[in-house]
């Protein structure tokens, strides 16, 4: 039995630093962030006084009460149902929307207005 000769590890040499793996990454400039950041919260904000304005020109008792009415009512009008119920689920997936982006405006509201992290020193 002879003893299998393995060949050595070779390792990676070491590649230039202008790969595109060692660039720092750049910092989005402050007022592009901060303004970034209102636009999102004026949308949010919009979107959810928008939703607001809906109880006085839409009853959502009411709607929620008759799509129920509808389904139990049967299977000539169990798509109007769906159809209402499908209605308030995506008021629902509009008003979480506005929230997500009223907390992302002034997330980045916050990160643009604090100080900048101190650079890391290479090793």
């Amino acid at each position: 039995m002879s003893p299998e000769r393995r060949r050595p590890i070779q390792l990676p040499l070491a590649g230039s630093k202008n790969r595109r793996v060692f660039r720092k990454r750049r910092r989005q400039a402050r007022f592009k962030l901060f303004g970034s950041g209102l636009l999102l919260l004026g949308a949010g904000a919009g979107i959810l006084v928008a939703l607001l304005q809906l109880p006085e020109r839409l009853d959502t008792l009411l709607l929620v009460s008759t799509a129920i009415a509808n389904l139990i009512a049967g299977l000539s009008r169990f798509a109007i149902g769906v159809l209402q119920l499908l209605g308030v689920v995506a008021l629902v997936a509009v008003s979480l929307g506005a929230l997500v982006l009223l907390v992302a405006g002034l997330v980045r509201m916050v990160k643009a207005l604090l100080p900048p992290p101190p650079p890391q020193s290479l090793r």
